[in-house]
């Protein structure tokens, strides 16, 4: 990773290079900004806000301490949405690929938003508050364009089968805080009698600290864990509680880095990476969350006859030297077939793995593949995702 330039600048990641920003030109600050600041959150700028990338103690850390213990995240620059009114159910059903019609009340599930083409405008949950009410939690830097497709598909004609549905932009009143890690459920269980049991599932009206807020069994990093929503002047309170109630047991604040290390090493897909909207639920692996036996949905008719695509998201193992990043290209005995879509080292696993879309022929396990890396060639092996997984209750 980059290092500071000392000038008061802050990196950016992005592919190859690293570019700086004055903090002056950055205008969003989470909540947590401040704690961040003088506790040695390394800051930098992602989806519009400065958030840590990582602390003193280092990402290898910090990722290690969510796999074996208990990490805690700043993702208050998640964008949150609420969907409610009689119509609110049908709306659903036409904008997402998922179906809702099942859904109970204090249940949260995993979708995908598509383009009139098929392809993936977003990936969300959503999680269903009331009889017709629902919350919808998007990727930050999809948070605008998201809020207008939504606004835009209400308002159409295409939509009037929907009803009657309000839809409303919450984001900048809620923080929200990941405490993810084996140790996560007895560090909440110490501040709150009011936890869900299930995974994907939540309490809107519950507390922790004695502070008012909504508690959900999910995560981002392949481990047991939870996602705690409050207003924004008592996430600090929150936050500091929750370190206290684990400081015995391991959890330490993570940034950005590990977050992005643990979702790759447990194979979860990121926007922009893994899908966008060149790319179909299919390819990206997500046909779970895709129910073509619904009546209809934006999207469907696109996505017809295309449920088995001729380029599939895969795992890439490196068989030789060297890390295989986002962007290389794949080739299998001399022809291209493909390229990268993430990649770095894996701390628990202790291995360079990425993730990658290849022709479908040669995503069978095993395949040998080649990575161009700047010019080198490095060899790899296609493998079954994820790459790490740990049992939890559903």
């Amino acid at each position: 990773m980059a290092a500071q330039d000392g000038s008061g600048g802050v990196p950016v990641f992005g592919g190859q290079a690293s570019v700086f920003l004055k903090e002056a030109d950055l205008e969003k600050k989470t909540p947590l900004y401040q704690w961040h600041l003088s506790h040695g959150g390394r800051l930098v700028p992602f989806a519009g806000y400065l958030l840590p990338v990582q602390y003193e103690q280092g990402l290898i850390a910090e990722h290690l301490a969510v796999r074996e213990k208990a990490g805690l995240f700043d993702v208050s620059h998640m964008g949150e949405f609420v969907l409610q009114g009689p119509g609110a159910l049908a709306a659903l059903q036409l904008l997402f690929t998922n179906d809702f019609s099942g859904m109970n009340v204090g249940r949260v599930r995993y979708t995908l938003m598509c383009s009139d083409g098929g392809g993936v405008i977003d990936d969300l949950v959503v999680c269903r508050m009331a009889e017709d009410r629902y919350m919808l939690v998007v990727n930050a830097a999809n948070r605008e364009k998201d809020a207008a497709w939504i606004r835009a598909c209400l308002a159409s004609r295409r939509d009037g089968k929907a009803g009657e549905v309000s839809f409303e932009d919450i984001s900048d009143s809620l923080a929200q805080i990941a405490l993810q890690g084996p140790e996560s459920e007895g560090i909440l269980a110490s501040l709150s009698a009011d936890i869900p049991e299930k995974y994907y599932t939540l309490i809107e009206n519950s507390s922790a600290a004695g502070i008012d807020c909504i508690v959900s069994r999910t995560g981002y990093t392949g481990e047991a864990g939870f996602e705690l929503y409050c207003s924004p002047e008592k996430a600090e309170k929150l936050w500091e509680a929750l370190l206290e109630a684990g400081k015995d047991k391991g959890l330490i604040p993570c940034g950005l880095g590990a977050r992005d290390t643990l979702r790759l090493e447990a194979a979860m897909p990121l926007y922009g990476h893994e899908m966008d909207e060149t790319v179909t639920p299919f390819e990206a692996g997500l046909g779970f969350a895709v129910k073509m036996g619904k009546d209809d949905f934006i999207g469907k008719k696109a996505l017809l006859g295309k449920e088995k695509p001729s380029r599939v998201r895969t795992g890439l193992r490196a068989t030789g030297r060297g890390i295989i990043r986002e962007g290389a290209r794949l080739f299998h005995r001399g022809e291209p077939v493909g390229k990268t879509t993430s990649g770095t080292f894996c701390p628990y696993l202790k291995e360079a793995l990425a993730m990658a879309l290849v022709d479908s022929a040669q995503a069978e396990p095993g395949t040998r593949i080649e990575a161009d890396v700047r010019g080198k060639m490095i060899p790899a092996e296609t493998c079954a995702l994820p790459f790490y997984s740990r049992k939890i209750i559903l």
